[in-house]
C-alpha cells in the first residue's frame, strides 16, 4: 500500500484543496475517538461518560464534528457533479437528456464508495449475529454489541440523502447563493417553533433533512469561495447556539444523552445547526496554516493514506471497542467504575488496544473501500434518473432502519419504527441491497465515466 500512497500523493494536482481531505479524515477520527472515550462500559451494559460526568458536556462543542464532515461532503459533491456535467455526452434524439444520465452516474460513483464497505460490514455482522443467536447466545455484552454496533450507520444514511439531493440543491445554490442556505435554515427554525411552541407532533423529524442539508449547503458555498468572513460565521454561530441553550429548550450537550427528553442530535435542532456554523467558521479560519502544513510531503502522504481507509475504520471502530471490552471480561480484567481514577488510568490502554484492533480490521477489509470502475454502456439510458433515485431512496431507508434496529433479536423478529413503519434487520438489509442494485443498473447505462470521485 505504501507505494500506491506515495504515487497518489505525488500525483496530486496543484489545484487540489488538500485541506478538505484533512478535514474529512480529522472529523471521522474525532468521532471514532469520541466514541471510544465516551463509552462507559460495565459488565451490566453501556452508558455514556457525559451522563456520568455532566461537567464534561461542554467538550461536545469541540468534539461533535459531524457538521464538518457534512460540510466537506457538500464541497466534494459540488465539484464531483460539476465535473460529470462537463464530461456528459451530447444529447441525442430520442434520449431523455444527458443530465438524467449524469445524475445516475453521480449517484453510482458516490454510493459505490459508501456502500461497498458498508455492505461488507453488514453482511459479516449479520452472519455473525445469526450464528451467535442460533447457538443460544446474545446476552450480556454480546447482546449490547449486537444492538449497538450498527448505530453509526445513521451517518451513512444521512450522507446518502445528501448525495441524492445534491443536483437540485446545487441548482438552488447557483441561483440564490446564500439565499438557498437561508431557506433551509429558515425551514429548520420553523420546525423547531412548531415543535416547541405549538407542540405539533412528529414535525421535529423534518429537521433530519433541513439541518443537515443546510450544513451541506455551506459546502457548496465553500466550493465557490463564498465564505468570505469565517470569523463572523463562527462568532454568530457560537453566540446564537449559546443563547439558544441558555434561554431555550435545548440541552447543553451537542450529542444525544440517555434518558433526556430533548436531544440536539436526534432529531437535529436549530442549536445544532448554529453549532455547525460555529465549527465551519472555525475550521475555515485554520485553512491557511493547515494548507502550509499539508505542503510537506510526509504530512500529505499521511492524509492520503488515511483517506483511503477512513470509511472502513469508521464502520469497524465500535466492533474493535467492544472486542477489547469483551476480551477484558473474558480474561477477568476488572472494569473500573466509569469516571473513577482507575477508569481514567485505564483509558490509554483501552484506546491503544481499540486502535490496534481497528487497524487489523482495516487491513482485512480495506480493499472494499476502493472504487471499482465499470465499462459504461449506451449514453442516455431511458429512465436512468428515476431508477437511480428510487435505488438511492431504498438504500437510505435500509441503512437508517438497520442503524435503529441493530442485529439483536434476529430470530425473534425484532423491529424498530422507521417513519412509523416497523422495520426488521433482514428487511433493512434487503432494502439496502435492492436499492444498490437499482443504482448500479441505472449508472452503468449512462455513458458517463465517473472516474475517481472528486473530493
Amino acid at each position: 500500500m505504501g507505494s500506491s500512497v506515495r504515487e497518489l500523493a505525488g500525483a496530486t494536482p496543484a489545484t487540489r484543496d488538500r485541506y478538505v481531505d484533512l478535514l474529512r479524515v480529522a472529523s471521522l477520527g474525532a468521532v471514532v475517538l469520541g466514541h471510544w472515550l465516551m463509552a462507559a462500559v460495565t459488565p451490566d451494559g453501556v452508558g455514556n461518560l457525559l451522563a456520568v460526568v455532566p461537567a464534561l458536556q461542554p467538550l461536545t462543542w469541540l468534539l461533535q464534528v459531524m457538521p464538518v464532515f457534512f460540510f466537506v461532503g457538500g464541497f466534494s459533491h459540488a465539484l464531483s457533479y460539476r465535473s460529470l456535467l462537463r464530461k456528459r455526452p451530447e444529447r441525442r434524439e430520442g434520449s431523455e437528456g444527458s443530465e438524467d444520465s449524469v445524475y445516475s452516474a453521480f449517484l453510482r460513483a458516490r454510493l459505490q464508495r459508501l456502500l461497498r464497505p458498508t455492505m461488507v460490514f453488514v453482511l459479516v455482522w449479520g452472519a455473525a449475529a445469526l450464528l451467535v443467536q442460533l447457538l443460544g447466545g446474545g446476552g450480556g455484552l454480546t447482546g449490547v454489541t449486537l444492538r449497538m454496533v450498527t448505530q453509526p450507520l445513521w451517518f451513512i444514511g444521512i450522507y446518502l440523502a445528501m448525495v441524492a439531493f445534491t443536483p437540485p440543491l446545487l441548482k438552488l445554490h447557483e441561483r440564490y447563493g446564500w439565499g438557498a442556505f437561508a431557506g433551509l435554515a429558515g425551514a429548520a427554525v420553523a420546525v423547531d417553533v412548531l415543535r416547541f411552541a405549538a407542540g405539533v407532533p412528529y414535525v421535529e423529524f423534518l429537521n433530519f433533512a433541513f439541518v443537515w442539508l443546510a450544513v451541506h449547503q455551506l459546502g457548496f458555498l465553500r466550493a465557490d469561495s463564498r465564505i468570505r468572513r469565517p470569523a463572523l460565521l463562527a462568532g454568530a454561530g457560537l453566540v446564537t447556539a449559546g443563547a439558544l441553550v441558555a434561554f431555550g429548550p435545548y440541552p447543553l450537550s451537542m450529542v444525544g444523552m440517555p434518558g433526556e427528553k430533548v436531544s440536539n442530535m436526534a432529531p437535529p435542532t436549530l442549536a445544532l445547526l448554529c453549532h455547525g456554523l460555529w465549527l465551519v467558521g472555525a475550521v475555515e479560519l485554520l485553512r491557511a496554516p493547515a494548507a502550509r502544513l499539508l505542503e510537506r510531503p510526509r504530512v500529505w502522504r499521511t492524509v492520503v493514506a488515511a483517506n483511503g481507509v477512513a470509511m472502513t475504520a469508521f464502520l469497524w471502530h465500535l466492533t474493535a471497542m467492544f472486542g477489547v471490552y469483551g476480551a477484558m471480561l473474558a480474561l477477568d480484567v476488572e472494569l473500573p467504575v466509569p469516571a473513577s481514577a482507575a477508569w481514567w488510568a485505564q483509558v490509554p490502554l483501552r484506546i491503544t488496544l481499540a486502535a490496534a484492533l481497528t487497524a487489523g480490521l482495516v487491513a482485512a477489509f480495506r480493499a472494499f473501500e476502493r472504487p471499482v470502475s465499470a465499462p459504461p454502456g449506451a449514453a442516455g439510458a431511458t429512465g436512468a434518473g428515476p431508477l437511480a433515485a428510487l435505488g438511492a431512496t431504498l438504500c437510505l431507508l435500509g441503512v437508517l432502519g438497520l442503524s435503529m434496529v441493530g442485529f439483536g433479536g434476529l430470530l425473534d423478529g425484532r423491529t424498530a419504527l422507521l417513519i412509523a413503519i416497523p422495520v426488521s434487520a433482514p428487511a433493512a438489509v434487503a432494502m439496502t441491497l435492492g436499492g444498490w442494485l437499482l443504482v448500479e443498473r441505472a449508472g452503468r447505462g449512462t455513458g458517463v465515466r465517473a472516474g475517481r470521485p472528486a473530493r
